[in-house]
């Protein structure tokens, strides 16, 4: 009902259209019996009052046609104002999923597994915003045009029963009891069936998704059948659901007809006794059917918008879950901290400095940084390696405030970041990450995205430092060049050089760079090495790195290990310690990649010609 505060003065118009179609629809077969007993008393006189009965027809055929105004003014207003409360949902799902913290779908895929419950796995949301919000949607607006008409036509015609004949309005109430009890109990057996269904279809939108983006290691491991089959099985149960709550639902309609029709039966039975014993007249009687029939007829509407109104609540059950689960605020963590008796940590540090201070953070029950204590001199750059696991990840999304700490602190330039917005911590930050995410659009469009108002100039200059411009003229449309976000069209390495042109037109005071040159060539690897060493210029820097010769010449190099830092130092003294660096060194070394100084010569030389090139 809050959707629709916004909309409430479209809402009084629907009310009061529906209002006055209902009183002119229910009115009209009064006038209706009132003219055929002018007929019947003309013809039992020998005299038609041809006056009367015109007058009478007019104003039926008045109330009729003011019934079908007012009943479009209704429709029309009723589907705008659904329209917009669908697009506010809409706008409320896409701004929740914007909100939600990076950790809260994998959160929402383990507790959907375990309980069995509507939390559904990381793409659910999709399903919520699209098929959840339409289903609602098209329930809304079959409400406000029926069931406000279907309730206001009922009380109408039991009035004017009730003035006609109060036994034949009897016979008619004896009926409201079992039809009310009937679609009470086929509703409740409908609903979890429903609810199932709404589930499905988010299991079938994360099976589609994944077939799609995944096709090429399906086809190359020759899994199609496989795919296909997990795709029916999901159709299938889906089928089902639905076919079970459709039949559920349907049932309703039909029963309740059943029970108008014997209504009708006993009303005209026991009504042309009445007639035959001067109690009722023969339009009066007349009337009383019609009014038997706009009574039953709410009834039985009422009774089929049940799979509707069903389907709209376990639609809406969905969507208000997603919109009331977690989400990031973004207002400093301190306000939590001093609502709950503590005071957030504070040091001294120098303007684009990054001190971690005994942090710990775990994923539910696993810790996964654990008293992790760390300074990032400003200007300087700190790379931080380590096996898959070790929690180097975990540290990025800390500092960048997707995960807040457990315990600890961290701090940006003197300032505790718990005590900051997390835009305001971000808005210092440039992110460069392994999986160089890129927009459908045009390049230009992609590097701009660095930041609002970026101009050709700024965007060209970006690449140039990126040493992707001359890709970037080599193609076609040049910087008009449309890139697919869901095609590889581009080849890793330049869409890591883009996203570096990215971090170059955000021009932030720290940079952030999770590397991923081990899937690239080495004359790509030296491309996005130079681009970056630009980019560190000057600025604070923290790397990610996976193959160690990208960071050999780091000003500090921390090695993590389940969670902690096992050692740190600078490369050459690393190795000669013959630690955890050393053996990480050996390891990538034996396998072939240049993991270090001992290949120096041929970058350098590899470089040169790079450099020659245009």
């Amino acid at each position: 009902m809050r959707l629709f505060r916004p909309v409430r003065a479209q809402m009084a118009l629907v009310v009061l259209s529906s209002c006055l179609f209902a009183g002119f629809n229910v009115t009209t077969p009064k006038f209706l019996g009132d003219a055929t007993d002018v007929v019947v008393d003309g013809f039992i006189s020998g005299t038609l009052n041809q006056g009367k009965l015109v007058d009478i027809l007019g104003i039926a055929a008045l109330m009729y046609l003011g019934a079908s105004l007012f009943n479009w003014v209704q429709g029309f207003v009723a589907a705008r104002a659904v329209g917009s409360v669908c697009h506010e949902l809409r706008s409320a799902v896409q701004q929740k999923i914007e909100r939600t913290p990076t950790h809260a779908g994998a959160a929402r895929e383990t507790a959907g597994q375990a309980t069995g419950t509507l939390a559904g796995p990381v793409a659910d949301p999709l399903s919520r915003a699209t098929h959840d919000v339409d289903t609602v949607s098209q329930a809304l607006g079959t409400i406000l045009t029926q069931l406000i008409t279907s309730v206001l036509m009922l009380l109408g015609a039991l009035g004017l029963m009730l003035a006609i004949s109060l036994p034949l309005a009897a016979i008619v109430l004896v009926s409201v009891p079992l039809s009310a009890y009937l679609a009470v109990l086929i509703g409740r057996a409908s609903h979890g069936h429903f609810q199932r269904q709404g589930a499905l279809v988010g299991e079938l939108y994360v099976d589609v998704a994944e077939t799609v983006r995944g096709q090429e290691v399906i086809r190359s491991l020759g899994w199609e059948a496989r795919a296909q089959a997990r795709f029916e099985e999901t159709n299938q149960r889906l089928t089902e659901a639905s076919g079970r709550s459709q039949f559920l639902s349907g049932l309703i309609a039909p029963l309740l007809a059943f029970v108008g029709n014997l209504n009708y039966v006993a009303v005209a039975v026991v009504g042309a006794l009445q007639v035959a014993g001067g109690a009722m007249s023969i339009g009066g009687i007349q009337a009383f059917l019609q009014f038997t029939r706009l009574f039953s007829q709410p009834v039985g509407q009422i009774g089929g918008m049940a799979a509707t109104i069903h389907a709209c609540g376990a639609s809406a059950a969905r969507i208000f879950e997603l919109l009331d689960s977690e989400e990031e605020l973004n207002l400093p963590m301190a306000l939590t901290i001093a609502a709950a008796g503590g005071a957030p940590c504070a040091s001294s540090g120098a303007p684009g400095e990054i001190r971690f201070d005994k942090v710990d953070f775990s994923y539910g029950a696993r810790k996964v940084v654990k008293d992790f204590s760390l300074t990032v001199p400003a200007g300087k750059t700190v790379a931080i390696v380590g096996g898959t696991g070790a929690g180097k990840t975990s540290v990025v999304n800390l500092l960048l405030r997707f995960l807040d700490p457990e315990s600890g602190s961290i701090t940006l330039g003197g300032v505790d970041i718990s005590t900051l917005g997390r835009d305001a911590v971000r808005g210092t930050m440039a992110l460069v990450l392994q999986d160089a995410w890129l927009f459908s659009g045009t390049i230009r469009d992609n590097i701009a995205y660095g930041r609002e108002g970026a101009t050709h100039q700024d965007v060209v200059a970006a690449a140039e430092a990126s040493h992707v411009d001359h890709f970037i003229r080599s193609l076609p449309d040049g910087y008009d060049t449309m890139v697919d976000a869901a095609v590889d069209s581009l080849s890793q390495g330049q869409r890591q050089l883009l996203a570096i042109a990215r971090a170059h037109v955000a021009d932030r005071e720290i940079l952030v760079h999770d590397e991923a040159s081990s899937s690239v060539d080495s004359r790509t690897e030296l491309q996005i090495r130079r681009a970056m060493q630009d980019l560190r210029k000057a600025r604070t820097a923290i790397v990610v790195a996976h193959r160690l010769s990208t960071i050999a010449d780091a000003d500090l190099i921390v090695v993590m290990d389940n969670g902690r830092i096992v050692e740190q130092g600078m490369h050459s003294e690393l190795i000669q310690r013959g630690g955890a660096y050393s053996r990480l060194h050996a390891a990538q070394s034996a396998q072939g990649h240049d993991a270090g100084p001992t290949g120096a010569a041929d970058r350098s030389a590899l470089s040169s010609r790079i450099t020659s090139q245009p």
